[in-house]
């Protein structure tokens, strides 16, 4: 029988009150603390800060706290990528990010979900679909990314949308919900 932690890691319905899950999560809380609470010229604390919270990153990471996340393992960050402040992603499963991403500040990234029926929803049981985001993408401020997107490489997705569905590369997007205003000459 699985664990909670794989039917969540499976994307199926899970208890996010289980006694390992919530261990996590308030590990992951007391690290997010620690970085938000920290001074802009304690770069090398930060840094093993991200290295503990977020252990699959590539060089260069830049998050400016405010940062959320609900795991921190679930996240997959290429090099050279920049959060700008107070995002989110609920990393209940995974999230994948490639190279030379830009996220605006109050991006959302949003994997987890729950049920449609009322009674399953009300059981407690959650589940999530995994988001990957590919490189040289630009994503503007206040942008929210739903369950289960893929964005493709170097498109820009203007501020202030929903993304709800896949987005192709090289397009800029708006709205809500997004979509396609113009293709980008790659």
């Amino acid at each position: 029988m699985k664990t909670e932690k794989q039917k969540m890691l499976s994307g199926g319905l899970y208890n996010a009150q289980d006694e390992e899950l919530t261990r996590e999560r308030v590990r992951a809380r007391l690290l997010l603390k620690e970085l938000n609470d920290s001074a802009e010229n304690q770069v090398e604390d930060r840094t093993q800060i991200l290295k503990e919270l977020i252990p699959h990153t590539g060089k260069n990471l830049h998050i400016q706290p405010p940062f959320y996340c609900d795991y921190g393992y679930n996240i997959e960050i290429g090099d050279d990528v920049f959060f700008n402040f107070n995002c989110v992603v609920l990393d209940v499963v995974s999230v994948k990010i490639g190279n030379r991403v830009l996220f605006g500040p109050n991006v959302q990234i949003y994997p987890a979900t729950h049920p449609l029926n009322h009674r399953e929803r009300a059981s407690g049981l959650e589940s999530g679909k995994p988001i990957t985001i590919g490189d040289d993408v630009w994503i503007g401020g206040s942008v929210i990314i739903n369950p289960g997107v893929e964005i493709g490489d170097r498109t820009v997705i203007g501020a202030g949308s929903v993304v709800t569905k896949n987005i192709p590369a090289d397009v800029f997007v708006a709205g809500n919900p997004c979509k396609i205003i113009r293709q980008l000459k790659s």
